[in-house]
């Protein structure tokens, strides 16, 4: 049974010292920040950096060695079958099945998260209203094209009313105006009380966020707003923020 959105109160997501260790290396070291209702956070971090392994620890993936934290507000130790159930996760690998029409891959994914048959009936119809792919409930996935997968596979990863969706990098490989019409999504669940944690690659999509995160060699080396972290920096991009942070980074690799 999934918790209602409203049923907790406090941060979404909240972490004190979070640290992940593999032997004697420290891959996530005693991550502190708080995610709101409705926020749409990103989370930045060049290759080895510790993104990776810290959002495997909030999705209930990977057990932390130290630290705190719920998310949904449910502990990442022992809670972790409720934090599958009341989160969303979309992949920067297409996880939707190729073999399966449009219309069964949301009923597939609805039953997953455990909704009744009546409910994901409605709720069928409603996402293909909304992604205007009424005339294409029975065309095999394979078959669109790349963008509209990325917005199938966004809108299915929400088909259960998850307090929070994960996107790994979601628009990677796709063109700018798709890009930018999957942004116009991730804002419309943002307005409707999702709260949306993102990885990405591209510097002038941190911009988009209320709040960016950037991870260098296992740590939060910055937290804020865009526009403060570009004050802070004396720098004119997200991009150049990065750089500032990222270039002295000793980690090469996940």
């Amino acid at each position: 049974m999934m918790q209602a959105r409203d049923s907790f109160s406090g941060p979404v997501i909240h972490t004190e010292k979070l640290t992940k260790r593999f032997g004697h290396f420290v891959a996530a070291d005693e991550l502190s920040f708080d995610v709101a209702r409705g926020e749409i956070f990103g989370f930045l971090g060049a290759n080895g950096a510790g993104k990776t392994t810290a959002m495997r620890m909030l999705c209930g993936l990977l057990t932390p060695t130290s630290g705190k934290a719920t998310v949904a507000g449910f502990d990442v130790y022992t809670q972790t079958e409720k934090i599958k159930r009341n989160i969303g996760y979309m992949s920067q690998k297409f996880s939707l099945y190729d073999d399966l029409t449009v219309g069964e891959n949301i009923r597939f994914y609805a039953g997953i998260y455990g909704m009744r048959r009546k409910e994901i009936k409605t709720k069928t119809q409603e996402l293909l209203a909304e992604l205007q792919l009424e005339g294409e409930a029975s065309t095999l996935v394979r078959e669109l094209p790349l963008g509209w997968k990325q917005k199938l596979s966004f809108s299915v990863s929400m088909v259960h009313d998850p307090d929070i969706v994960f996107l790994d990098e979601p628009t990677g490989g796709v063109d700018p105006v798709t890009r930018r019409q999957f942004w116009d999504l991730i804002y419309a669940a943002a307005d409707k009380g999702v709260t949306i944690f993102v990885t990405t690659h591209y510097m002038d999509e941190a911009e988009y966020c209320n709040r960016v995160s950037i991870m260098v060699d296992g740590v939060i080396a910055a937290l804020d707003s865009p526009s403060r972290l570009k004050q802070r920096f004396a720098c004119g991009t997200m991009e150049d923020v990065f750089y500032e942070l990222a270039r002295n980074a000793k980690r090469k690799g996940d």
